[in-house]
């Protein structure tokens, strides 16, 4: 298991995390193991925005003896008396639930306590009216809630939240489908969304993945826009590719799903490529990198994806970019205009040309 570390909070967390859609429907006994065994293999973030009220109290089993040693990013807002998964902005509601949450969970402090769902604009006036926003900060007063997230689909309305919230961690939807405008939740153009990663990037936001496999939309040819199935792997490299995330959050109902998640750190550069997203025509990001590497290996040993994502950082205003630009021993300057990463962009990015932008760029700090 690799690691990065939430800037805001210092918090180490891991690039694999485990999202609770699922779990529930595993029998009881498989359901520990499952959560248990991606403790083992170093998951250390788990969301609890789960599918079913049946999830906490298995959660609490599996984990109460290491709760110390995980990250639990809870929903003001998931109501769960149904018994199944409900979404609520009533501030009695809400306390009740996360209370029965706590107690179904052996715990008694919340590490990321999040604004739940906020896929409106509307839905934020009504959090803050209604006095739930000001209830997490209460319970951050006290120690309960130890930090703060917001979750929510819509580019949009997390940038206008994160200009009024002390925001810690954003729970963001993102694969290569929803960024391009494919799936139930692809909320947001390109250039819109890239602003949401570019300004956590900047402002030591991490971001939390929920949805990295589109709800499996995305390993089956039938279902996936690209017309080929991407494999799990590809769907982990592209979201941890992607600037400010920390976590990608994919549910799993059995050791065997776990398993395969940890196998990650186990593939090949080929078997993680997901260059096939170049053959879904789309407009916004023809011509553009989106940091795939599939230029690699530069005869000069630049790191091409890399030197874009600081480049993209700077002009987004993130002052730390150029200074960690200026630190790598190869750079934009080192380019031989050989033309090799031109000619290998599935994207059809113009590197060579870039890489004289961004020397230029770089060169005036």
């Amino acid at each position: 298991m690799k690691y990065r570390v939430n800037r805001k909070t210092g918090d180490r967390i891991s690039e694999i995390g485990m999202g609770s859609s699922y779990i529930a429907e595993a029998e009881h006994d498989e359901a520990i193991r499952t959560i248990r065994r991606a403790y083992e293999g170093g998951v250390n973030y788990f969301d609890l925005a789960a599918g079913s009220a049946a999830a906490f109290p298995l959660y609490g089993e599996a984990l109460h003896d290491v709760r110390d040693k995980v990250f639990f990013q809870i929903h003001f807002g998931a109501d769960y008396t149904s018994g199944d998964y409900g979404w609520s902005l009533d501030l009695n509601t809400i306390r009740k639930s996360v209370q029965w949450q706590l107690e179904q969970l052996r715990t008694d402090y919340i590490d990321y306590g999040f604004i739940h769902c906020q896929d409106e604009i509307s839905d934020w006036e009504t959090y803050k009216k209604n006095g739930v926003y000001d209830y997490i900060l209460d319970l951050k007063k006290q120690g309960i809630v130890r930090h703060i997230g917001v979750s929510s689909h819509t580019p949009a309305v997390i940038l206008q939240i994160l200009d009024e919230a002390d925001v810690d961690m954003l729970m963001f939807s993102v694969n290569p489908g929803y960024d391009r405008g494919q799936g139930e939740y692809a909320y947001g153009e390109w250039e819109e969304r890239r602003k949401v990663f570019l300004r956590c990037e900047k402002d030591g936001i991490g971001i939390s993945v929920m949805k990295p496999l589109s709800g499996g939309q995305l390993l089956d040819a039938k279902t996936s826009p690209f017309g080929k199935a991407l494999t799990v792997h590809q769907c982990l490299r592209y979201v941890l590719d992607q600037p400010g995330v920390l976590t990608a959050l994919p549910g799993a109902k059995s050791v065997s799903q776990i398993e395969d998640l940890l196998s990650y750190y186990e593939k090949s550069e080929e078997e993680t490529d997901y260059s096939i997203i170049a053959s879904y025509e789309h407009a916004e990001t023809r011509g553009r990198c989106v940091y795939c590497n599939h230029c690699k290996p530069c005869p000069m040993g630049i790191d091409i994806g890399l030197v874009n994502k600081y480049y993209d950082l700077a002009l987004a205003g993130d002052a730390m970019a150029v200074n960690h630009y200026k630190m790598l021993e190869v750079n934009a300057s080192n380019c031989i205009q050989c033309g090799h990463c031109d000619s290998r962009c599935p994207f059809g990015a113009a590197q060579s040309e870039r890489m004289q932008e961004i020397r230029a760029y770089m060169e005036e700090y």
